[in-house]
């Protein structure tokens, strides 16, 4: 009893030191703790996908090939790391042959994309940019018809992963994000996406998943970085110095839409079986001796363009890939006007909910549906595009809905979540 209590005056006698090592001691814990779950997490990954690769094949049937476009510098350089730890081994066990290509520069995907041979699925580990660099190259190329068809998958390892949310579970765990988006390329179910094709006179289109924005909002949201030493006042500070150096921001723009487009019935996922020999020969004789009778092409009714003249803070074109397993009647794409009657509170209050939730729009925001528009922007002074949170330069541009172009692969669990908010 005389040794526990000297021990308690000695912690009450150097109380400084007791609580630094207190303190020490319970982040060392808690940071030995959370490695310990993340293994556990690799581990689980690792035993599912050793499943997969104990399948047994025949001997004529080849081994699954994938081709992974890493970029190794996402997430701050950690992404070739993060990828070999909780990646990478769990497709090597699926008995995959992985063929792994890394970029070192900006815009190198789009090139390779132009190279690569045909491959069983295609993998993008990398952020938002990674991606839409990827899908750009993918729909240059001039068989993007046929090379369209390939299954990709998204691992996502970058600072802005906005497709992660659409195909894979929501959590704030890195590991568990990662090795799940793995799991579900293996797992094989796919849903189809939307894709935004972007044209202008001078380029070559650039192709996006998620959204185009132009404004005020965007801006702003491009320099918050600047504010890092202001901690979590950042982003409310970037949006009170933008207005104090110009305002009103209003932006002025020409929309010209085409209406939504009625959605063609969906493919059956199986191919019919094919009829016997005595049903094929005799259709054959029937179209030999009743051949069908062509009828004349009919001239497509010309395109009804809506023109319209906006006043905005913020133009938003996005996709409906948030939610690709709800059923739809129309093929569309939703262009977001923001009100320009906005006070300078109700500015820096919606900037600071637009920096966490991008694409969510205001309340009196106005809400347009078309399947092609086109954006006319004034000569001088328009600023930049975020496309897939990428910059680019703003010009008079098109933009065309592709819909349902791609299939990437989706956990179920997550397509059984998404259902349910239909």
């Amino acid at each position: 009893m005389g040794r526990v209590v000297k021990v308690f005056r000695t912690l009450r006698n150097h109380w400084k030191k007791s609580t630094f090592a207190a303190c020490v001691l319970s982040y060392g814990g808690h940071w030995f703790y959370g490695k310990h779950c993340e293994n556990v997490l690799r581990r689980e990954a690792c035993q599912e996908a050793r499943e997969f690769g104990r399948k047994l094949i025949g001997p004529q049937v080849p081994l699954k090939k994938a081709t992974v476009i890493l970029n190794p510098a996402a997430s701050n350089g950690k992404a070739n790391s993060l990828f070999e730890k909780n990646a990478a081994p769990i497709l090597h066990l699926a008995g995959v042959e992985v063929k792994i290509v890394k970029t070192d520069y900006e815009g190198q995907a789009k090139k390779l994309m132009d190279l690569m041979e045909h491959t069983d699925m295609l993998i993008v580990a990398g952020g938002d940019g990674t991606l839409q660099e990827v899908i750009t190259g993918l729909l240059r190329r001039t068989d993007e018809e046929s090379f369209s068809k390939t299954p990709i998958g998204f691992i996502p390892l970058g600072s802005h992963n906005t497709l992660s949310e659409s195909l894979h579970l929501i959590t704030d765990n890195k590991v568990r994000c990662i090795t799940s988006a793995t799991l579900s390329i293996l797992k094989g179910e796919t849903v189809p996406l939307d894709v935004l094709q972007i044209k202008s006179e001078k380029e070559q289109p650039v192709f996006a998943l998620s959204s185009l924005r132009w404004g005020s909002f965007r801006d702003v949201a491009a320099s918050i970085s600047k504010y890092w030493y202001l901690g979590p006042l950042k982003t409310k500070a970037a949006h009170w110095f933008s207005t104090l150096k110009n305002w009103p921001q209003t932006r002025h723009a020409s929309l010209s839409c085409l209406p939504p487009v009625p959605r063609p019935p969906d493919l059956p996922a199986e191919k019919p079986t094919r009829p016997n020999l005595l049903h094929r020969i005799y259709r054959r004789l029937q179209n030999y001796w009743n051949p069908t009778v062509e009828e004349p092409p009919v001239e497509p009714e010309p395109e009804q363009w809506e023109d319209r003249q906006i006043s905005t803070l913020e133009l938003t074109i996005r996709t409906q890939n948030r939610n690709p397993v709800k059923k739809r009647a129309d093929d569309f794409m939703v262009l977001s006007v923001e009100p320009d009657t906005l006070s300078v509170g109700q500015f820096i209050t919606e900037g600071t909910k637009k920096a966490k939730k991008q694409l969510e729009c205001t309340e009196n925001a106005l809400k347009l549906e078309a399947s092609a528009c086109h954006v006319t922007l004034p000569q001088e002074g328009a600023g930049f595009y975020d496309i897939d949170n990428e910059a680019f330069e703003a010009m008079p541009v098109e933009v065309r809905l592709l819909p349902r172009k791609l299939r990437f692969f989706c956990s179920a669990e997550r397509q059984d979540e998404l259902a349910q908010v239909n």
